[in-house]
């Protein structure tokens, strides 16, 4: 009898105790959002880990795939920074061919920039505000220093470390004309955007374009922008290597030098002229149209020369890079390290290639990559689909690394600095919680880290798409679900 009695008594406890403890914050919040009406047709995925234990602490849908936006930036930047190293610079190279006299100071042949995949060259990110010269203005002044005054010849831009076509193939028509789309260039240059400046009237009224900054030789735009609203609504719809704009949409009336930025047709291109006019400008001129190499080829009037190094320019290292990329969520900066990940293995930057290693890379480390489809190296496509377990696979394995303080001080802290400035005000996850966050139409996201009350390190992702409410509403749902994860105890 009581042989029988006592596992019963063991059995009935566990059960009392498990119905009768409090459920804890995260796991109320996350009933919640089951049963909100905003998400019954939506699907929404949570992870959180350990950084050191590879045990999941609370899931939803975390083996369902999702389109991560933004957050996907964590599975490039992570994968550059381990197979790169944090120390890596690009190299661009100016060249020259045929016969340099140096007596006179005459060049008979072509000056070559040869880009190296450098997304940082003249970037906003980069310049320094007290310096009146651009950096072409810099290789100017260099190339007259080695005794070129006067080329008979073309400056001709070579962006052939990677491929040709600057955009993925699952971006929409809707963005590749604007600066958040401006596709990675072999040569890339000024961020590869250009700013519009407008002055809007009163409500209905057309905007106007009062200048450009910096000027495109060339560009065609066909402005049908009208004053109206309260946000910025305005696209740029153009193709790359064609100067041919279009702007339509809304911008708010009564604004002066209202800014709306667009991507530049052809970067490798424009690099070069911007070295032609920087050359002229100190006397140095050139006989031939600038060019590049692309459209020699296409001509049939590329030919393969003897070159002579002149200069090297070397960008900022790699470790400050990955920072702008993941704290300002840079687009253009993601895919080139995607792409230049790809030419270090094929020696030419694609899309596809690069995809395909960061994959296999992740696989390589333990990740389950099972639901994980790339498309792009930055979440702007809607294609990309990951699971919310794979995201924070990711997170854990870059905590072992060494490099791991260089990835978690890139990510903007809730309540302090970045996107999340004013996350999570008064609560546990303030100055503590780091995240990448995610955006596009229909789809937002958070990853990152936060030390729970404990002070154990967690890492998590957290993932909606197709909500049917305001994106600002879906931002405050999923900012609960991220307090919770920092209260967890």
């Amino acid at each position: 009898m009581i042989k029988i009695f006592f596992p019963f008594l063991i059995i009935f406890s566990q059960i009392f105790f498990s119905y009768s403890q409090p459920k804890s914050k995260l796991s109320t919040e996350i009933e919640k959002l089951k049963t909100d009406d905003a998400l019954k047709h939506a699907v929404w995925s949570i992870c959180v880990m350990p950084i050191k234990k590879d045990t999941i602490l609370a899931e939803y849908n975390s083996n369902i795939s999702l389109v991560p936006a933004s957050t996907l930036k964590i599975t490039t930047t992570g994968a550059a920074l381990l197979m790169l190293g944090s120390d890596f610079k690009f190299e661009t190279k100016l060249e020259y061919d045929g016969i340099l006299d140096t007596l006179s100071g005459t060049l008979t042949g072509n000056l070559y920039i040869i880009g190296g995949g450098d997304p940082t060259i003249e970037s906003e990110y980069f310049r320094n505000e007290k310096d009146s010269l651009s950096t072409t203005d810099k290789w100017a002044e260099i190339i007259k220093k080695k005794g070129i005054k006067k080329i008979n010849g073309a400056v001709i831009g070579d962006a052939g470390i990677f491929d040709d076509n600057m955009i993925p193939s699952q971006w929409i028509w809707a963005d590749i004309g604007n600066y958040f789309g401006a596709g990675a260039c072999g040569l890339t240059y000024h961020d590869n955007k250009y700013a519009l400046y407008l002055k809007s009237g009163a409500r209905g009224s057309s905007a106007v374009i009062t200048k450009t900054i910096p000027s495109i030789d060339g560009m065609q735009m066909i402005n049908s922008i009208t004053s109206n609203g309260d946000d910025d609504n305005a696209f740029i719809y153009g193709a790359p290597y064609s100067y041919y704009r279009e702007m339509q949409g809304t911008i708010p009336p009564n604004k002066n030098n209202y800014e709306v930025e667009g991507s530049i047709p052809d970067p490798a291109l424009f690099c070069a002229q911007s070295l032609e006019k920087s050359l002229n400008a100190i006397g140095v001129n050139t006989s031939e149209k600038t060019t590049t190499v692309r459209v020699l080829k296409e001509s049939d009037k590329y030919f393969i020369t003897n070159k002579h190094l002149l200069y090297t320019h070397y960008s900022p290292v790699l470790s400050e890079i990955i920072y702008w990329t993941n704290f300002k969520s840079i687009n253009l900066y993601a895919e080139h390290l995607l792409k230049y990940i790809a030419y270090k293995k094929y020696g030419i930057g694609r899309e596809n290639e690069g995809t395909e290693i960061i994959t296999e890379f992740w696989k390589s480390k333990g990740v389950d990559i099972n639901g994980l489809v790339m498309n792009d190296g930055c979440g702007l496509s809607r294609s990309n689909v990951i699971t919310t377990k794979t995201e924070t696979q990711i997170l854990r394995e870059m905590a072992k690394d060494k490099n791991f303080k260089t990835f978690y001080n890139s990510f903007p802290v809730a309540g302090k600095r970045g996107p999340l400035d004013n996350f999570c005000e008064g609560t546990w996850a303030k100055d503590n919680l780091c995240a990448k966050s995610g955006y596009i139409t229909r789809a937002r996201g958070y990853t990152g880290y936060v030390k729970n009350k404990k002070g154990e390190m967690l890492c998590f992702s957290l993932l909606a798409n197709n909500y049917e409410c305001t994106p600002s509403e879906m931002k405050k749902k999923l900012e609960k679900l991220l307090i919770a994860i920092a209260e967890m105890e």
